[in-house]
């Protein structure tokens, strides 16, 4: 096997890594939105050398937290307001049918598995003064549990893919605030236990209620932005 074979693989791995803590470091608002992104303070910052690190970029970008602008460069996403509700409008629709098709769907242990997350939560919440709820992607994230548990691959498909780290970079940061994060830790309580009653109507109309609160807290927000 020749260095350069060797070499493929490692720099694979560091470009995972990286491109992990620059996603988290988007979600969390460190590296804000409209940001551009600078390689050689990333590099430094992460430790890394440009090859790499340009390879995670390519990734962010597929993950559509990053966007290259002509004559610009690459910048973090930045959605406008009408975009962003837009997506909302979509969530409630389609994590609202998930959720009644996951109180078909999910196993006795998946719901289990889905209230033990819920106190991972609450001990994460608790660290944080109630201030902030951020959760961790893929099978730490209860939306997205809650998308796998409906069993269709459609909604797994558009809920957990290109939209989904640009909906966890929303939903964390307009959640920042006295008292979102404790309402919606309760509200996914609510939504699990409807669920675990096989009562697909109420898990539905729970999860719309819940994504509908998120999106006024959004727009209240923008409004206080705005004056």
């Amino acid at each position: 096997m020749t260095s350069l074979q060797l070499a493929e693989p490692e720099s694979r791995t560091l470009a995972d890594r990286v491109c992990r803590e620059i996603v988290t470091a988007i979600i969390k608002g460190d590296i804000p939105p409209g940001q551009k992104i600078s390689e050689p303070e990333l590099a430094r910052t992460y430790g890394i050398s440009r090859g790499p690190l340009r390879e995670a970029i390519r990734r962010l970008e597929g993950l559509r937290l990053v966007v290259r602008i002509p004559h610009v460069g690459a910048r973090v996403v930045s959605l406008s307001a009408g975009e962003l509700i837009e997506i909302y409008h979509v969530r409630e629709a389609m994590e609202g049918m998930a959720c009644r098709l996951a109180a078909q769907n999910m196993t006795d242990a998946e719901i289990n598995s889905l209230r033990a997350l819920l106190d991972e939560h609450e001990q994460s919440l608790e660290q944080t003064d109630g201030r902030s709820y951020f959760q961790k992607e893929g099978d730490l994230d209860f939306h997205y549990r809650i998308v796998q548990g409906s069993k269709n691959t459609k909604l797994q498909e558009l809920l957990g893919g290109e939209l989904y780290h640009l909906v966890r970079m929303y939903r964390y940061q307009f959640s920042v605030s006295s008292s979102r994060p404790v309402r919606a830790l309760g509200e996914h309580r609510h939504i699990v236990e409807a669920i675990a009653a096989r009562d697909g109507e109420l898990a539905e109309m729970l999860m719309r209620r819940h994504i509908s609160a998120a999106r006024r807290n959004i727009e209240n927000k923008l409004k206080i932005n705005e004056e």
